[in-house]
């Protein structure tokens, strides 16, 4: 029979880095990666700051706009990490995809509390900021983008080296964040069916409430024994 009958298509090879480029970002990040008056350089900004863009869905977009935002992801895995390579070879440093680890959880509350929670809010769901742009909400982001947005610094937010916030930082405030995304599924407290803090106080009080009252009732019996 012929080679390959009976066996899964083969997958379709994926594009290379440099063809993606021209169809997507060229036209704006210029052929050489040098920018344009529709977007700025890419030379050395790392391959962390790429992979960040494009793996949240901020990069291509169709036209320019002051913020981008999180969307779903245009690229592949293998497409993106082909393109990190493709704007990699423009030249340059920057900071390069972090390698997470889990984290500690008290610490990174800590941390969290002090260097995010002024933009992010307290529980990660984001704030306004100044002209018209907004401190996203985090509970979509991975922990790797999570350490990306610290080291490269996109848009507003300020860059933390690791001379600010060492690995093991990044590594506790990645696992508080993912943390703060379970926290919100379950609304708080019990989830008692995803019901939420409010919900869960009532049933709390009307299951005290039900226990006072049986116990009057006994306490009355034996008096009147």
């Amino acid at each position: 029979p012929p080679a390959g009958a009976g066996t899964a298509a083969t997958a379709a090879p994926v594009p290379g880095g440099e063809q993606l480029y021209r169809q997507s970002c060229a036209s704006c990040h210029g052929e050489q990666g040098r920018g344009s008056q529709r977007g700025p350089s890419l030379v050395g900004v790392g391959p962390a700051s790429v992979d960040f863009q494009l793996s949240t869905g901020r990069m291509p977009i169709p036209d320019a706009k002051p913020q981008p935002r999180r969307a779903e992801p245009v690229f592949s895995a293998d497409e993106i990490a082909a393109l990190v390579d493709h704007v990699a070879s423009f030249g340059g440093g920057g900071p390069q995809i972090p390698q997470v680890a889990p984290g500690n959880l008290q610490a990174g509350r800590e941390l969290f509390a002090v260097n995010c929670a002024p933009c992010h809010g307290a529980t990660g769901a984001g704030a306004p900021l100044t002209d018209g742009r907004t401190a996203p909400a985090l509970y979509d982001a991975t922990p790797v983008q999570v350490a990306e947005a610290v080291r490269v610094g996109p848009g507003l937010m300020p860059v933390f080296p690791s001379q600010v916030l060492t690995d093991q930082q990044v590594d506790d405030l990645a696992t508080y964040v993912r943390r703060l995304r379970d926290e919100r599924l379950d609304r708080g407290g019990n989830p008692l069916g995803r019901l939420g803090p409010l919900p869960e106080g009532v049933v709390a009080w009307i299951v005290t409430l039900g226990l006072l009252v049986t116990a009057a009732r006994w306490l009355g019996r034996r008096a009147g024994e």
